[in-house]
This record gives C-alpha cells, sequence and structure tokens, in this order.
C-alpha cells in the first residue's frame, strides 16, 4: 500500500510532495517530515487524472481555502454548478466541496470532478441518505457502497462523521439549538430511532481500509458544531473533539492522512482557544475551520462575520478555512456570492499567515506599499487578493500620481516631495 503518508514515512518525497514544497518554499525533509506526524496532509486521490495542482494543507504553509458548492432538491442544474466551480477556481479557491443532494449526484460528481484542477471533497453520507430514502433506513452497506463509488470516481478527501457516539446524546439536551450539521443531525436521529451505536464509528476500520487503497484523506466532520454562539465549546463539542483524536490516531496508524473539522459559531474570546483544543488533543492534525461565525446575527452578511472569524482561527493555527457566502443561513448560493465567500476567506487566510509569519506573506504586503508610495496603480494589481474588483474600480480613477480622494493633498504625494 502506498499513500501520501506511508511515502513520507518510508522518506520518498512523491510528485505531489515535491510539488508542495517548492510552490510554499519548504524545504523537502522538512515536508515530509511534516506528513509523516500527521501535522500536514496532502489530499489527492490516486485514481485522479487530467490538470490537477497538488495542496498542501497543515502547519507551517500558507492557510488555505475550500469553497462549498453543489445542487439542492429545490434547484439541480449542472450546467449551474460547472459556473459555480470555475469562478471559484478563478476567485483562487484552493479546495472545493461538493456537497450536492438534488438529482443524478454521481453525474454531477463525475462532470465536477472532470473539470476541478484542485483538490475536490465530498460528503459521502449525504448521497447514502438520499439513496436509502430515509435516513432510518441507511446503514453501514449503503454508506461504503457510496464511499466506495466515490473514491473510485476520484474524490480526494471527505468528510466523515464518525465521531459522534451514544455518549453525547444526553449532552446535547443542554444546548440552545441542539445539532445544526446535517450528518450529524441525520446519524443522531438513526441513532435514537435504532438504540444503536454510530455506524461509522462502529466501522471505522472499513472507511479506513477504502481510505487507504485510494489515498483518500479523512476530513473528520464536527457533527456537533455549535450552531449558535450559546452552545460554542460546550461538553458535547469537546466530547466528539476528543473522539476524533483517538479516530485520528488511528487513521494515521492505518496509513490514511487526516484532518479535523471545527466549529462553527463561537464568540471572538472563544476562537484562538478552540485552535489549541483541536491541536491538543488531534496531535496536531490538520484544523479545517467553517468560519468560524462570532456572531448570529449577521445574516446576510455571514461572510464578512465568517472572514473576522477566519482570521482569529488562522492567527492562532488553523490550516484550512471553509468559505461563507452572503446566503448562509438563507439559501443556495449563486456563482456570484460563490466569488465574494472566497475571495473574503482569502482576506482571512493571508491575514492569519502575516501572523503565523508564512513563507512568502509580508513580502506581498511589502511589494504592495511599495507600489503604493510610487503610486504605480499597474505595479499594485499584482498584489492585491482580488485583481478583478481592483481594476473595475480604477477604471473610472485618471491614474495619475494622485488619485479622486484627496488630490493634491494626497499625504504620499506631499511626503515624497518634501524632501
Amino acid at each position: 500500500m502506498k499513500t501520501q503518508l506511508t511515502e513520507a514515512r518510508r522518506g520518498n518525497l512523491t510528485e505531489q510532495a515535491l510539488e508542495v514544497s517548492r510552490s510554499e518554499r519548504m524545504p523537502p525533509a522538512m515536508l515530509i517530515k511534516a506528513i509523516s506526524d500527521g501535522k500536514i496532509v496532502i489530499p489527492v486521490n490516486k485514481k485522479r487524472r487530467g490538470a490537477f495542482k497538488a495542496v498542501g494543507i497543515g502547519g507551517g504553509l500558507r492557510t488555505k481555502v475550500n469553497a462549498n458548492i453543489g445542487s439542492s432538491p429545490q434547484r439541480s442544474d449542472t450546467k449551474e454548478e460547472l459556473k459555480k466551480l470555475n469562478v471559484a477556481i478563478e476567485a483562487g479557491a484552493d479546495a472545493v466541496m461538493d456537497l450536492s443532494i438534488g438529482e443524478d449526484i454521481d453525474e454531477n460528481r463525475v462532470q465536477i470532478i472532470e473539470s476541478c484542477p484542485r483538490p475536490l471533497g465530498t460528503v459521502p453520507i449525504y448521497q447514502a441518505a438520499r439513496e436509502a430514502g430515509d435516513t432510518a433506513d441507511f446503514g453501514i452497506k449503503g454508506f461504503l457502497n457510496v464511499l466506495k463509488r466515490q473514491a473510485e470516481d476520484g474524490v480526494d478527501f471527505v468528510t466523515i462523521h464518525s465521531g459522534i457516539t451514544r455518549g453525547a446524546l444526553p449532552l446535547l439536551e443542554k444546548r440552545l439549538m441542539g445539532v445544526v450539521s446535517r450528518g450529524g443531525s441525520m446519524l443522531i436521529r438513526w441513532m435514537r430511532q435504532s438504540g444503536d451505536e454510530n455506524f461509522l464509528y462502529q466501522h471505522y476500520d472499513d472507511i479506513l481500509s477504502i481510505a487507504a487503497e485510494y489515498d483518500l484523506t479523512l476530513s473528520l466532520g464536527d457533527g456537533l458544531r455549535p450552531g449558535c454562539i450559546d452552545d460554542a465549546t460546550d461538553e458535547a463539542q469537546l466530547h466528539e473533539l476528543r473522539v476524533l483524536g483517538e479516530l485520528a490516531g488511528r487513521a494515521r496508524d492505518a496509513g490514511v492522512q487526516v484532518m479535523i473539522e471545527g466549529p462553527g459559531h463561537v464568540p471572538l474570546g472563544q476562537i484562538t482557544e478552540n485552535v489549541r483544543l483541536e491541536k491538543e488533543y488531534c496531535k496536531d492534525a490538520p484544523f479545517y475551520v467553517l468560519g468560524p461565525l462570532p456572531t448570529d446575527i449577521a445574516a446576510g452578511y455571514d461572510h464578512f462575520a465568517g472572514a473576522i472569524g477566519g482570521a482569529v482561527a488562522a492567527a492562532a493555527g488553523a490550516d484550512f478555512l471553509c468559505y461563507l457566502t452572503p446566503r448562509e443561513h438563507i439559501g443556495l448560493p449563486d456563482a456570484d456570492d460563490v466569488r465574494e465567500g472566497v475571495v473574503l476567506a482569502r482576506i482571512a487566510a493571508h491575514i492569519g499567515d502575516i501572523e503565523k509569519n508564512v513563507s512568502g506573506a509580508v513580502e506581498k504586503d511589502r511589494k504592495m506599499s511599495l507600489a503604493r508610495s510610487k503610486r504605480d496603480w499597474n505595479e499594485m494589481a499584482k498584489y492585491v487578493i482580488d485583481p478583478q474588483r481592483y481594476l473595475e474600480l480604477i477604471g473610472g480613477e485618471e491614474q495619475n500620481d494622485i488619485c479622486s480622494m484627496c488630490g493634491e493633498l494626497c499625504a504620499v504625494k506631499i511626503y515624497g516631495e518634501s524632501g
């Protein structure tokens, strides 16, 4: 068996690891050690074909950004999802997840994979539940069937909700909002109706077997993530996090790459502690966070609120930010929402990278500052996170050595001419 993890433990630099080493300016030996220790993952399925850019996620690397796309039962249009995919990649997303639950899930996924030059992730339990017809009727057999098919198609990483166990159920009674994870709620209903333990926990070794075969990276889902700041960092969330730490260790022992998903709605003052706890319980596994959202009342602007929380999380050591769009908590995002969400998440990631002193992060800001001091508008366009928006706004300016804000009273101009 060969996976990115087992090859690193043998001291071998894979083609994808070499690409990551070069793009991140991390010495090969350092990268191999981090992959071996489970601190960095490179999601790439052995079945992957066509144009593909390897992406490393974890400590010491640039904070990455994921964009979610996917159909719903109300809106199921593969062409629209492919449009969202292209917009996400053009806006700078490092990875994409297909969360489709609409019609023709398999065909939709195949077309997205063929068109996606970045790591592509899924949440297999969604399709397993759709095919079962009712969550009360699904189980490990149907789930493994879906997982195998998705792996065979070339999916690079998968969210697996194996950390929810019956031991956490009583802890949920204290919550204001209960469970907001789609996969988490499905499994909890199944456990309550069947009286059995979570089949994704009981049959975790079977999941690991498929993951090792295809070199699927497991993204252990936070099915009990808080859905409001009132529920943040509670006993139920921490119970699951401890189980995820156990499961991460078992994945590494099986030669399977693993990262951990995190909250969710978390007050600003608790975000750093949430990152610290994940790194402690999960032995520095890459941390993949949704937001986090430090307020519950930003509907319509959750991408801004999430960027604030994401910047704090990234600065504290989070490795992978899942974007939010203006339609979070409202409805299915369109292509414009996707683009805006990616840009905001990239800004948050870069702010975090400056604080973490990631190689090359501050350098970009210095180059931008130098271009601004010279009022070199064309040079500035090379360093802005969103060149498209920058060029749209500057199109109405004269683009000489002053702008319409201050005119001849430009502070930079006055200072530069003063001596």
